[in-house]
């Protein structure tokens, strides 16, 4: 038998679950789909059941043949909040992590609340919390699923209960969340991500087909899990997401807050995971091109030749990282007439956006980025990586994985004290 742990990584549309061996490698792994949250003026809600239903249908496809499994780990999706009773049981459906907080509520929070706290925001969960019934306890979604697997409903782990108000630095629910209207209470123990919490229920193993002895792990958000996917691990490891927009993680030995920008820091173990986000990426690129035409005109482009076009592209007025300002204009002109020196010129100022998002963390306190690992659509055009390097200065190294599922298993395996 070939032993392994399980990554359950719970995201917007699905459940994935990975085994992980001691080695890293990736040994089995099975998904099911979810149904969409409920929106309704603004608000995002979903039943909990739905995501039972989903965990349940992916360790059903599972091939766990010649497999050990020794311990499990979740993910959920960032501020999703649950009510719950002292058993677990639900007291209402969930608010998702994009459900808009009433008015009254975000007004107390930010009454309450210190500037670099991520509780604040139009979608704050501490505020969401507010508005659920008084006799519930606030948990998150991981917790949820966890509690379910092993009957601990009262732990949380610092990642999941930051946007609800922890403080990372100084590991506890702080005082002011109870002058926002919120009683510590009705608030879960918070423990490090990748914590052993407990031993997986009798009937759960039986129906699941597990161990009686798996260990049930902390786990920890669906962002972090990605990024810890990777296999970044050391401060200055930066993993950047080339999606419609350009999204960026640093691995820091010291925590950034920087509201300002959007920016806050998860802890990771003794370490930090400060992220920002830009309105630049491929939104942009699909406003002049498809996939086809880019694929086809990056074979006429140059790296090592520069247009010196000096854009900034964003798909409309308005930046929130590097630069902060609702109003910031897109900078693409002069467009010259050949199409692939265009495209060339928005690779680069993609890519320049990004060196300035990084060099702006360093500013902020971060550890200055020395190694990248890039994931998302735009990853695999050789010639963007090109000019993004040269941009970056700093060397690339392979993301290990794309798969969140993979990241929450490293978690899983730190809470058997090995690292994975």
């Amino acid at each position: 038998m070939t032993e392994a742990v399980l990554g359950v990584d719970v995201g917007t549309s699905g459940v994935r679950i990975a085994a992980r061996g001691r080695d890293g490698a990736l040994l089995a792994m099975a998904q099911a789909s979810m149904a969409a949250p409920l929106i309704d003026f603004g608000h995002a809600w979903q039943d909990p059941a739905i995501w039972w239903e989903a965990l349940s249908e992916a360790f059903s496809k599972l091939d766990l043949t010649g497999i050990d499994v020794l311990a499990l780990a979740i993910d959920g999706t960032s501020g999703t909040i649950l009510p719950v009773d002292s058993d677990g049981k639900p007291l209402g459906l969930a608010s998702m992590y994009n459900d808009v907080a009433e008015p009254e509520a975000l007004k107390r929070v930010a009454a309450a609340a210190p500037a670099e706290t991520a509780a604040l925001g139009s979608t704050s969960p501490l505020a969401r919390a507010l508005i659920m019934p008084k006799e519930a306890r606030i948990i998150h979604q991981a917790d949820w699923l966890a509690g379910r697997l092993c009957g601990v409903f009262s732990v949380s782990d610092e990642n999941n209960a930051l946007k609800t108000g922890y403080d990372p630095v100084a590991r506890g629910w702080p005082s002011w969340i109870e002058r926002a209207g919120m009683s510590l209470s009705r608030l879960p123990k918070v423990v490090a991500a990748g914590t052993h919490i407990g031993t997986i229920l009798p009937d759960m193993a039986k129906a699941f087909n597990l161990p009686h002895d798996v260990a049930v792990v902390a786990g920890t958000t669906d962002g972090c899990a990605a990024f810890l996917a990777s296999g970044a691990s050391d401060p200055g490891d930066g993993v950047t997401s080339l999606g419609t927009t350009l999204t960026l993680k640093l691995l820091s030995a010291t925590p950034i807050f920087a509201p300002q920008f959007g920016i806050y820091s998860h802890r990771i173990g003794e370490q930090w995971l400060a992220g920002g986000a830009s309105n630049t990426g491929g939104v942009v690129l699909a406003t002049y091109f498809s996939r086809e035409e880019i694929a086809r005109l990056t074979s006429l482009l140059d790296p090592n030749v520069p247009t010196c076009l000096d854009y900034y592209p964003l798909p409309k007025p308005g930046e929130r990282f590097p630069i902060n300002d609702p109003q910031f204009a897109p900078r693409l002109t002069p467009r010259p007439k050949e199409d692939h020196v265009f495209l060339q010129g928005l690779f680069e100022g993609i890519a320049a956006i990004e060196a300035l998002a990084y060099r702006k963390l360093a500013e902020l306190g971060a550890s200055p980025l020395a190694s990248i690992r890039s994931v998302g659509g735009g990853a695999v055009n050789d010639a963007w990586t090109a000019i993004r390097l040269k941009a970056l200065g700093v060397p690339a190294k392979a993301s290990e994985s794309e798969h969140a599922a993979m990241g929450v298993a490293r978690l899983a395996w730190r809470g058997i004290g090995h690292d994975g």
